[in-house]
């Protein structure tokens, strides 16, 4: 799944009338101010020890902004929302204008980058108690260190964050990304080898879209096999990737086809993720019936924002309802895990082979530090199942566990996953 706030801009330089969403708002969650005045958008990154400018920024009509990642934002009836996300944020009017703090030169000492990333976690990060680890023990410890060495600031930080094993924490920093994913991921350098070794052993050709995000193939005894690497970056907007994806769909989907299917084998072993709506396009192309997908959550200060569900909703075009037998693995990260949730309460049910996804669905933000170019990147969202239950730490577990792109099956030219989907729909 892509990040959420990295930016917006600029649509022209004509100058644009005061509107009635003109003034400064604080979001409900998400840590931000957002300043709007004569068409012009800015955020600023808040947390109880900071106000510093945020990398969102832009122009446009006073209610719609143009982002430089190819989205749109709307300011409309006190929400603020991305037409590549789901869901609203609630917005609150802040009297006075913006505080005389975010506007201060920030302190850009060693101690300071630190509170402000270790506020930026505490209060927004969902998971610590999860992922077992006290944030104010560990932060008080790592505090100590960098008032003692402050020339080790980025180790400390880095190594605040290893121990979450959460593949959407990071910092990042002009020469340098601190990461850290569940251990036993495979370096995703091994997706081409493992693509190809999947085509050879689907042994028929293969009809590929967006640059090879999107395949699809016809197996013998009419199984049909679609693999998506990703639902981002077909294109420049998110706009244009719908329409890309769309495309291929429909393509895919046709209504002789539908009809003549007896399974279809659906490929997120390496989806890398993107935007959460594009997921959701796919999944009403697998269902005539609307059901329930998830709900989303943010943290906001000691709980939570209110969930917003999310459902799927059957295509207006043919769809497919057979049986449908999903391959999923570490690899299948954020997005492409929120397209698999989005998928469990199908009817029928699809059956899930390979092994746990990564375990990431919220989207992420990136907050500017006060060290010039240092950035922390931090999910700060829960994906409700029906019970308000979370796939965060372990991922969704298969029906089926098999081998999933492990050395000796890569050295070997073998796809277990595959071999068991395709007997099971055969």
């Amino acid at each position: 799944m892509r990040i959420l706030l990295a930016g917006l801009a600029f649509l022209s330089a004509v100058v644009v009338p005061s509107s009635a969403v003109d003034g400064v708002w604080r979001t409900e969650g998400y840590g931000q101010l957002v300043r709007i005045s004569g068409g012009r958008l800015t955020t600023y990154d808040v947390t109880a020890v900071s106000c510093l400018p945020g990398s969102l920024t832009g122009t446009g009509d006073g209610t719609t902004f143009a982002t430089n990642e190819g989205t749109v934002a709307t300011v409309r009836g006190g929400t603020l929302s991305f037409d590549g996300d789901l869901g609203v944020r609630s917005l609150h009017r802040v009297p006075g204008g913006l505080p005389v703090a975010c506007s201060a030169p920030p302190d850009r000492s060693p101690l300071a980058t630190f509170d402000v990333f270790w506020h930026t976690y505490a209060e927004n990060y969902p998971f610590f108690a999860a992922k077992g680890v006290d944030w104010p023990a560990q932060g008080r410890a790592a505090r100590a260190e960098v008032a003692a060495h402050p020339d080790r600031l980025y180790d400390v930080l880095c190594g605040l964050i290893t121990p979450l094993h959460d593949a959407h924490v990071g910092l990042l920093t002009p020469d340098r990304r601190c990461t850290s994913t569940r251990p036993g991921t495979p370096d995703p350098s091994i997706i081409p080898r493992a693509v190809a070794v999947t085509d050879a052993a689907l042994g028929v050709p293969v009809r590929s879209w967006a640059e090879g995000a999107i395949t699809y193939a016809e197996l013998p005894g009419g199984v049909g096999y679609l693999r998506i690497t990703g639902f981002q970056g077909y294109t420049d907007t998110f706009a244009g990737d719908r329409q890309v994806l769309s495309g291929a769909l429909d393509e895919i989907f046709t209504p002789s086809r539908v009809r003549s299917l007896r399974g279809l084998v659906l490929d997120l072993r390496a989806n890398g993720g993107g935007a959460d709506p594009l997921g959701l396009d796919v999944a009403a192309r697998l269902t005539d019936t609307p059901h329930f997908a998830y709900a989303k959550r943010a943290r906001d200060g000691a709980g939570f924002t209110v969930p917003q569900p999310v459902f799927v909703h059957p295509s207006t075009g043919p769809h497919y309802t057979g049986p449908l037998a999903v391959l999923v693995g570490s690899l299948d990260v954020s997005a492409g895990e929120t397209f698999t949730q989005a998928l469990l309460n199908r009817t029928p049910r699809p059956v899930l082979i390979g092994e746990n996804t990564q375990g990431v669905y919220s989207d992420t933000m990136d907050r500017t530090l006060p060290q010039p170019g240092w950035t922390a990147v931090v999910p700060h969202e829960e994906y409700l199942d029906p019970h308000g239950r979370t796939y965060d730490g372990a991922g969704i577990a298969p029906d089926i566990r098999t081998p999933v792109f492990t050395p000796a099956e890569l050295a070997a030219g073998s796809d277990t996953a595959l071999a068991t989907a395709r007997r099971l729909l055969g």
